[in-house]
């Protein structure tokens, strides 16, 4: 025995319907019943169609359905996974953009940090060297500013001159009429610089020393000082 399909399930069942509708028309004298007698004569009726066949077509219906319902299911499991997929990727790319930022913020730290320290030894280192120059009864401007370029570090001098130029337009002998303030760095009083030499009066040098030991002591170098004259006006 063959196989029946659903189609031929629906149009057995469509043609059990026409013929049983004929029979009615004939039992009620009905004029049009002989058309439709005549087109239910080639019919099956759903009847006619043995029982194991109409349930294995009932089966192969729900079976079908089936495969569509976890056809669908599959597929929506494979978005979510994916959607998940790209969530999970895109989070993991921000954490390590984090992190590589918070390390490269550290190191870049880290070497300010190393780079400031060496600039302060080397101008506590610098300023020893004050002894060195030749005492001159006087000293001229571009010769203080000489003296001056061989203690600072480069990288300070900018600084410490702003200061100076601010503070004594780089003459050593300068007085503040009003505070009494003295010398190229306007030490006040003038007599703490004699910590950095006796001869703090009338040489230039001496007075470099004890202003970068005053600069760095105070704010950590030249550049520190300069920043908060800047803000306040003195330092």
């Amino acid at each position: 025995m063959s196989r029946i399909s659903v189609r031929g399930f629906a149009v057995a069942s469509a043609t059990a319907v026409t013929t049983v509708g004929a029979v009615v028309g004939v039992a009620t004298g009905d004029p049009a019943s002989n058309d439709l007698e005549t087109t239910a004569s080639g019919a099956t009726l759903l009847t006619d169609i043995p029982v194991g066949e109409q349930a294995m077509v009932q089966s192969a219906s729900l079976t079908q359905q089936a495969d569509a319902i976890a056809h669908a299911a599959d597929a929506d499991a494979k978005r979510s996974a994916e959607e998940a997929a790209r969530i999970q990727a895109a989070e993991d790319a921000k954490s390590k953009k984090a992190e590589a930022q918070k390390a490269a913020d550290e190191k870049a730290a880290q070497e300010k940090k190393e780079r400031e320290e060496k600039e302060q030894a080397a101008s506590r280192s610098a300023a020893r060297d004050a002894g060195d120059f030749e005492v001159q009864s006087s000293y001229t401007v571009a010769q203080v500013k000489a003296i001056a370029q061989q203690m600072v570090p480069s990288g300070q001098f900018q600084c410490f001159s702003n200061i100076i130029n601010q503070e004594s337009t780089w003459n050593y002998k300068a007085v503040n009429s009003s505070s009494g303030a003295y010398g190229l760095v306007q030490a006040l009083p003038g007599s703490k610089m004699a910590s950095a030499g006796s001869d703090w009066r009338t040489n230039p040098a001496t007075q470099i020393k004890w202003g970068l030991g005053y600069m760095n002591d105070r704010y950590g170098s030249p550049c520190g000082a300069w920043n908060f004259h800047q803000a306040n006006g003195w330092y």
